[in-house]
């Protein structure tokens, strides 16, 4: 059996969940939360956990066992406490500042780079060198804070960009460091 599917997701105070068939909803004090999860995939609640059990022990059902499992659990812990990305902006004049609902990023173009807010999700700017994207959909969050990074990835050379915090950046040698005697 799958380690990760057969575990309960353990369901907090603050949180309710029903189940309609293969639909799930999840309520939380961040939000809600609905998925629909294969057919296969049989979901039982008893009020404080929740477990996915699978028919048999076909490669299909094997692997949507874990991974059925896996959303479950993203969904309740992003309801309760939700989740978060955190973003550098290394560079000279580099920067990001919040107005509004939008985050304006100044990367080195000729203009400002302006994002709103998506719903369910919010933009945080602790300092001007420094982005946090939070929400509940585990997936939005990672998905929002990839469109970030993709305004300007950090580049080889000089590492300027806008990379997520302990992000490593391999450097490359620039045309004299290849230089010798010969």
């Amino acid at each position: 059996m799958s380690r990760i599917g057969r575990m309960p997701v353990l369901i907090p105070a603050g949180v309710e969940v029903s189940i309609d068939g293969q639909v799930v909803t999840v309520k939380g004090p961040l939000g809600t939360l609905t998925q629909n999860f294969h057919r296969n995939m049989m979901l039982e609640s008893d009020g404080k956990t929740m477990l996915v059990k699978r028919p048999d022990d076909e490669k299909e059902n094997r692997a949507l066992h874990g991974l059925t499992r896996a959303l479950l659990n993203n969904m309740v812990v992003g309801a309760s406490t939700g989740f978060s990305k955190s973003l550098d902006i290394v560079g000279v004049g580099y920067r990001a500042q919040k107005l509004g609902k939008k985050l304006v990023l100044t990367l080195g173009y000729s203009h400002p780079v302006e994002m709103e807010e998506p719903r369910g999700i919010t933009f945080e700017v602790p300092a001007q060198d420094k982005v946090i994207v939070r929400g509940a959909d585990k997936q939005l969050v990672g998905e929002i804070a990839a469109q970030i990074r993709d305004k300007r990835p950090p580049e080889p050379y000089k590492g300027k960009g806008v990379r997520y915090t302990g992000e490593v950046v391999l450097r490359k040698e620039g045309k004299t460091g290849g230089k010798g005697k010969k």
